[in-house]
């Protein structure tokens, strides 16, 4: 069962949370779609049933995640709500728990994948997702 929110502002601003099309996705793909990359948005993560990669590269295999300080536990930024704790901590962890099952899927599957919190410059992580889709591109 769910917790309320602890206040009419709280459940205002969490209702507000995106969880696609972030202002950093948005920035990243941008800059991807302008150095001539071609991806797919918000796919399905193959062999595991709702779950989905923020920006994936088929042909070489590469699966980026933009992931959000707060809801996947930034070792810098992730904070902990003190109302309604234990529930926050149980969800949070469970993300984060995820976030580790998805990623050992995808390397198992044979995948590359590239995790980046939200507070990395979009430029950055364009430059490391570029740098390696290509070389992956020329490998025989």
């Amino acid at each position: 069962m769910s917790p309320t929110a602890s206040s009419p502002s709280v459940a205002a601003r969490m209702s507000r949370q995106s969880s696609r099309d972030t202002a950093q996705e948005l920035a990243v793909r941008r800059l991807l779609y302008a150095s001539g990359l071609r991806y797919r948005v918000n796919a399905r993560v193959p062999g595991m049933p709702r779950r989905t990669v923020d920006i994936l590269f088929l042909g070489p295999r590469v699966a980026v995640f933009l992931d959000g300080c707060f809801w996947h536990g930034c070792p810098e930024h992730a904070t902990s709500p003190k109302a309604n704790a234990e529930w926050w901590r149980t969800k949070l962890d469970r993300n984060i728990s995820r976030d580790r099952e998805t990623t050992d899927h995808l390397a198992a599957e044979g995948w590359t994948v590239l995790r980046f919190w939200e507070h990395q410059p979009p430029e950055e992580i364009a430059h490391t997702v570029q740098d390696l889709v290509r070389s992956r591109r020329k490998r025989p």
